[in-house]
């Protein structure tokens, strides 16, 4: 697709930073609105009666900010804009040379990358209702089971080291309040089970991805909200990366060596749960089991292991959702 309009973003909470540039990354003027549909609003209108390109040719671009991007990805979303999410970090390295930072200097920064990176354009594509409400579910879990966290973590410490009747007060105290929690928590997973089982796109996704050994309900569902629906990211590798669980190597010269390590610039909550998905995995599977204990025999570090684990068990996934087939441990391919 051509565009002829970048519109680099800076978003906060309140306000956002618009700075439409050229395709020859010259600016075309500035404008801070607030951070709602009204705003947004305004600078469509100015926007339109300033640039002759059609609305088609524009091309929105931010950083991923959470839920403060929401207001203009759903304006965009109505509309038909395009729109590109880019990671924060790849913005900044661009600039790392350059000094000053405010919105408006930022929002024509972010415009210069896309101009300077346009043949790596990757749209974004809006998520369907169902994945949105899955996605605030899932969420609002990590919250719950957090919170009771918070609460028994210090409790069994006070029943270890602190007085025995003070102990046994709290618990009376947090008792009621720890079981609301349980009982909210099912209450959520109950929705979005509900949820899964009410779509059927959802269902079928859900069947295979997990037939793979390892992979549960939050596994399953945490991956369908990352990937899209696999729509966003559709390849094993790239979801690799972003789980960080592929090491790379670092080499210039002769002096710089170093071993094959994973980045920690990572989705860190995706990584916790292939691994979790990995431990199950080489405690259940034959195959998975088999090939974590032949590996450690051989002397490889058990963590690095891990990891090969983590990186066959997105493979795997993957691999289902491409062939639309669940998972089957003896599969052979056929020759044509």
């Amino acid at each position: 697709m051509q565009f002829n309009v970048f519109i680099g973003v800076d978003v906060s909470k309140e306000t956002l930073d618009f700075a439409p540039t050229n395709t020859d990354g010259n600016p075309l003027f500035h404008q801070q609105v607030s951070n709602h549909k009204k705003g947004i609003g305004q600078f469509y209108k100015k926007l339109s009666r300033t640039v002759e390109a059609s609305s088609g040719q524009w091309l929105i671009i931010m950083e991923h900010t959470g839920v403060y991007c929401n207001p203009l990805l759903e304006f965009a979303a109505e509309k038909g804009l395009a729109v590109w999410l880019e990671s924060a970090t790849k913005i900044k390295a661009y600039h790392a040379l350059e000094r000053g930072k405010n919105d408006a200097l930022d929002a024509r920064r972010i415009a210069e990358y896309a101009v300077a990176k346009k043949d790596k354009i990757r749209l974004w594509q809006a998520p369907r209702k169902v994945m949105v409400r899955l996605k605030f579910l899932i969420k609002l879990r990590e919250r719950l089971i957090t919170s009771k966290k918070r609460l028994l973590d210090p409790l069994r410490e006070e029943q270890r080291f602190c007085d025995k009747q003070w102990a046994r007060e709290h618990e009376k105290l947090l008792k009621p309040v720890i079981a609301k929690l349980e009982k909210q928590i099912k209450q959520v997973e109950h929705e979005i089970q509900q949820l899964i089982d009410d779509d059927h796109n959802l269902t079928h996704l859900y069947e295979l991805i997990t037939s793979v050994s390892g992979v549960g309900q939050i596994v399953a569902i945490n991956t369908l909200v990352v990937t899209n629906e696999f729509k966003q990211i559709a390849d094993p590798k790239e979801m690799a990366c972003n789980c960080g669980v592929v090491p790379f190597k670092y080499d210039s010269g002769k002096t710089v060596r170093s071993k094959a390590k994973v980045s920690h610039r990572a989705n860190k909550s995706m990584k916790v749960l292939f691994h979790l998905a990995a431990m199950a995995a080489i405690s259940t599977d034959g195959e998975l089991k088999n090939y974590y204990q032949r590996k450690v025999e051989e002397g490889k570090n058990k963590m690095t292991v891990i990891n090969a684990v983590r990186n066959k068990i997105i493979h795997r996934i993957f691999a289902c959702v491409r062939d639309q087939r669940k998972y089957e441990k003896n599969y052979t391919h056929l020759l044509a």
